[in-house]
This record gives C-alpha cells, sequence and structure tokens, in this order.
C-alpha cells in the first residue's frame, strides 16, 4: 500500500465499520418516510422482534406496535413530533413474531427539507425489559410499604373508625327497611285492595283466574317484602324479635293463613287438620308468618297433582306444627344448607324467591325457644315446629 492508498482504503474501513455500527448496534433503528412506511431498518431490531429485515420494511410503525401502544402513539406523540420535531424516552410494546411483548423505550427525530415537507423520521429504540422490572419492583415495594404505613395509621384510630362505620351501616339499614316498609308495602296494598274491589263485580272465568293469580302474586311479593325486613331487622338486633301474647288462640291464625294461601295456589289443594283448642303464650302475627313460609315452600317444591298437608295439634302439653307435600326427596347436600340465608332449592319456573322463607322460619322457632326440623324421603317431605308447653295457659 502506498502513501496515496492508504487514505481510500481507510475510508472504506471507515464506511464499513460504519455499517457494521449501524446494523449490529446494541439498539435498534428504523426510518420511516413520509408516507410512514419503513424504508430502513437495523438487524438488532430485527432479531430482537424475531423478523427478517426485508420483511419490515414497507409497514407501518403500528404494524410493529401492539394494539394499546399502536392507540398510545398516535394519540400522544405521533402528534407532538408534528408540533417539535422530536420526543425522547418513549415507553411502548414491540410484537414479536411469536406474539410476545418486548418492553422498549423510543426516541423519534423528524427530518425536514429548508420548505418544512417531512424527509424522514428516525427512531431509536433500546430494550426496556429489565428497567420495566426494576420500575415494577420500586413500585411493588412502595405500595407495600404505604400499606405498612396506612395499617400502622389505622391501628392507632381502629375503634373510632369501626364505630363510624357501624354507625353509618346502621343508617343504611335503617333507610333500608324504611323504604321497603313504606314505599313497597303501599303500592302493594294498593294493588290487593283494587282486585279485591274487582272481584266482587261480575267477571267472565277468564278474569276472575287472572285476578286470582294477582292476588297470589301480591301474597307472594308481601310475603318476600316481610322476609326481606325480618332478615335485615334481625342481622341488626342479633335475632328477630317477638311479641309474646298470652291466651292466644292459634287456631284461627293459621287457619287465616291457609286461607289467603289457597287464593294464591287456587290449582294446588292444601289439606288442614287443626285442633289446637288452647290459648298459646305466643306471638301470633310470626306464627302465622312461619306458617305462611312453611306452606308457601310446599306449594313451591311440592308435587303440584298431590295435595299438601297442614296439621297443628297439643301434644303432651308441647304445641306441634308441621306441613307436609310430596314430590323430590331433598337431597344430603342440601339438607346441611337448608336453613341457611339465601339457599334456593330446585324450583318450578316463576316461583323463584330470596331463598330467606326457611331461614326466617327457623329463626321465629328459635324465638320462641322452639324448633323446627325437616324430614324427607320418595314418599313425603315434612317441617315439623315443636314449642315447649310451659307457654301453654289454661283459660281463665
Amino acid at each position: 500500500m502506498t502513501g496515496d492508498d492508504a487514505p481510500e482504503a481507510g475510508g472504506q474501513f471507515l464506511i464499513e465499520d460504519l455499517e457494521d455500527l449501524y446494523e449490529n448496534a446494541p439498539c435498534g433503528y428504523l426510518s420511516m418516510g413520509p408516507n410512514g412506511r419503513i424504508f430502513k431498518t437495523n438487524k438488532t431490531l430485527a432479531t430482537w422482534i424475531g423478523i427478517p429485515p426485508a420483511e419490515i420494511l414497507g409497514k407501518g410503525l403500528g404494524d410493529l406496535l401492539t394494539v394499546g401502544s399502536h392507540i398510545f402513539y398516535e394519540t400522544n406523540y405521533a402528534p407532538l413530533l408534528v408540533l417539535q420535531g422530536f420526543f425522547n424516552g418513549v415507553s411502548v410494546d414491540l410484537k414479536t413474531a411469536n406474539g410476545d411483548k418486548l418492553p422498549v423505550f423510543a426516541s423519534g427525530l423528524e427530518r425536514r427539507e429548508i420548505d418544512g415537507s417531512l424527509l424522514f423520521t428516525r427512531l431509536t429504540i433500546f430494550k426496556a425489559t429489565e428497567r420495566r422490572r426494576y420500575e415494577r419492583e420500586l413500585v411493588d415495594a412502595r405500595a407495600a410499604a404505604e400499606i405498612t404505613a396506612a395499617q400502622s395509621r389505622t391501628l392507632v384510630s381502629v375503634t373510632q373508625d369501626l364505630l363510624k362505620i357501624e354507625r353509618e351501616n346502621s343508617n343504611l339499614r335503617e333507610q333500608f327497611i324504611a323504604v321497603l316498609g313504606h314505599d313497597l308495602r303501599n303500592p302493594l296494598a294498593s294493588i290487593s285492595s283494587g282486585t279485591i274491589l274487582l272481584l266482587k263485580d261480575p267477571q267472565t272465568e277468564r278474569a276472575k283466574r287472572v285476578l286470582g293469580m294477582m292476588q297470589g302474586s301480591v301474597a307472594r311479593m308481601a310475603l318476600l317484602i316481610d322476609n326481606v325486613l325480618d332478615f335485615a331487622r334481625g342481622r341488626l338486633s342479633d335475632g328477630i324479635a317477638v311479641d309474646m301474647k298470652t291466651e292466644v288462640l292459634l287456631e284461627p291464625v293459621l287457619q287465616q293463613v291457609i286461607a289467603e294461601l289457597r287464593i294464591g295456589a287456587s290449582n294446588h289443594e292444601i289439606i288442614a287438620d287443626i285442633a289446637i283448642a288452647k290459648p298459646v303464650k305466643c306471638d301470633p302475627v310470626r306464627i302465622g308468618q312461619m306458617a305462611s313460609n312453611l306452606i308457601g315452600n310446599a306449594l313451591t317444591h311440592g308435587a303440584i297433582e298431590k295435595p299438601v298437608h297442614v296439621h297443628g295439634e297439643l301434644s303432651d302439653g308441647e304445641i306441634v306444627i308441621w306441613v307436609a307435600n310430596s314430590g323430590n326427596r331433598i337431597s344430603p347436600q342440601a339438607m346441611e344448607r337448608l336453613f341457611q340465608p339465601f339457599f334456593r332449592g330446585e324450583v318450578r319456573p316463576g316461583q323463584q324467591g330470596l331463598g330467606l322463607g326457611l331461614h326466617i322460619a327457623s329463626e321465629i322457632a328459635k324465638a320462641h325457644r322452639g324448633t323446627l326440623t325437616v324430614d324427607s324421603s320418595d314418599a313425603e317431605t315434612r317441617f315439623t315446629f315443636r314449642m315447649p308447653g310451659i307457654q301453654c295457659v289454661e283459660k281463665s
């Protein structure tokens, strides 16, 4: 090599070195024309995303980004490029050939003619996997520290906070009860009164059947409201309250409940056998509600072609009331949860309830120092309420 040849050889080496530096740089490069299409990229970027450089050419930047990153870029940084001609350190995700996400940081720069027309846009891209992981760990550590600090602060004033929450919950429950008791009962009473008035006028058989169904629906709705109110009050005061009376005859109470249910279940026979001659110390409204829940449950789950039996007696100084129906046997799994709130077994269409009826009935039995049990076989399912005989009183 002569002295005259040295600069030329050195220049060729410099060009090759710069080309190698571009293709195998520790960062990715790509250039886009005025039409937004990629016309140049390096091997580093192609290797990262697993797509040959030739296949990248002609694509738009959005073709290389995930959906979220594409939207983020177009709405935030593409306008920024137009306004100021560059952006730095934008966090986006590239799509790899196998469908994975590659976290990267991108910086962009526009090159324009003197007249302002766009020549090309160049992006420099750095991997951000480790940076993202580090930032995530910092965020998690900070969140954990904040949680610990918050827990420490909470422990100092936990008693006051709990009392405040309890007062707020109590007020909310009271408002809930008031809404149900007033805003729901009043229109329901109007509907019930309207159907009764219509039944007093001459009606077609079809109209009578429809009005009968409406009365049955009103009765079911009233029962649902009672159950929800009692459940709310029971949770609020740790049990259902009863107003124990003296010398109350239960037979008229039970007969009234049966008569009301017969109206709404005209296609289902109810056979009653009530013989409780002595007055009983109890809450007659609650006993009637319990009986209504049990009979309603039997009508819902029992075989339609078989009657529901209601029996009441004074046996060995103990009040015994049972309700029985034919139909499918209750499974052992269902028996374990039968008296729990919001449990519902299989019911016929149009007969779904809240799953509170048997729970309320059980709570009423407990409030009377009594028991409510169930026996179920292929032949019969029977719910039995027993109340201590000491609550029976002699007539004066």
